[in-house]
């Protein structure tokens, strides 16, 4: 997730500096964002412990790019699909500073699903993975897994909760956006970024957030299902 300063220290002393005012008259109320999650976010040891062994959800395998050998299945629990492979970066959607024309060769100002507001997705804002397009290796519509299917998406011993967003290349598999590949530490340039091996994507069937570009909301029901998984419930 992305990191905000903290503002903590800087307004506790100026509160000590400042001189005291007494409030003319009742103090303003401002709504609070609701809390995401309060409890104990699920590590990733635990997620992988759970996704060890494979059980084949898939007909065949898939190329982790063009050229390569097809070595990687989709596997599948009662709970979730998942699969192992690299993390190529889409930048699609809206255009921004970082996912444009300009910095990406292959950008396309489209995501297969989009927000509330019928604009593509923000690939640079809101952490998405892509899923294969359907066909007879597997066809991700089958599964339980649609636009806005919550995804865990695990690097080394980072956990990063993010929607389904895009679709790619029928044989293709090991893609996520930007604002993903940020958040796990994974160099995020379009042209350069990505890693060619070591991510870990689980996506919780039949699960969605509403609306989909709601990047708090996935964190929420995705640490929600991930407590779940890995207690067995």
């Amino acid at each position: 997730m992305f990191r905000v300063p903290s503002l903590t220290l800087a307004v506790a002393g100026a509160a000590l500096l400042a001189p005291a005012v007494l409030p003319s008259g009742p103090a303003p109320q401002h709504p609070t964002a609701p809390v995401a999650w309060s409890g104990t976010p699920v590590p990733a040891a635990d997620l992988l412990a759970r996704v060890r062994d494979c059980t084949r959800a898939s007909d065949g395998l898939y190329r982790t790019d063009h050229g390569t050998a097809a070595t990687v299945p989709v596997c599948g629990t009662p709970d979730v699909v998942h699969w192992k492979a690299d993390l190529d970066i889409d930048c699609d959607g809206r255009p921004g500073p970082r996912c444009n024309a300009g910095t990406d060769p292959t950008f396309t100002a489209a995501t297969a699903f989009v927000q509330s507001d019928g604009r593509p997705l923000n690939s640079e804002t809101l952490p998405h993975i892509v899923v294969p397009a359907p066909s007879a290796v597997w066809d991700y519509r089958k599964h339980g897994v649609r636009g806005g299917s919550v995804a865990a998406v695990i690097h080394r011993d980072r956990v990063q909760y993010a929607v389904v967003g895009d679709v790619g290349p029928a044989h293709i598999i090991g893609e996520a956006s930007y604002a993903t590949a940020e958040a796990l530490g994974i160099d995020p340039d379009p042209r350069t970024g990505g890693t060619p091996s070591g991510v870990t994507y689980i996506v919780f069937k039949n699960s969605r957030v509403t609306p989909i570009e709601d990047p708090d909301a996935a964190v929420a029901l995705g640490e929600e299902l991930a407590r779940r998984f890995v207690d067995g419930g």
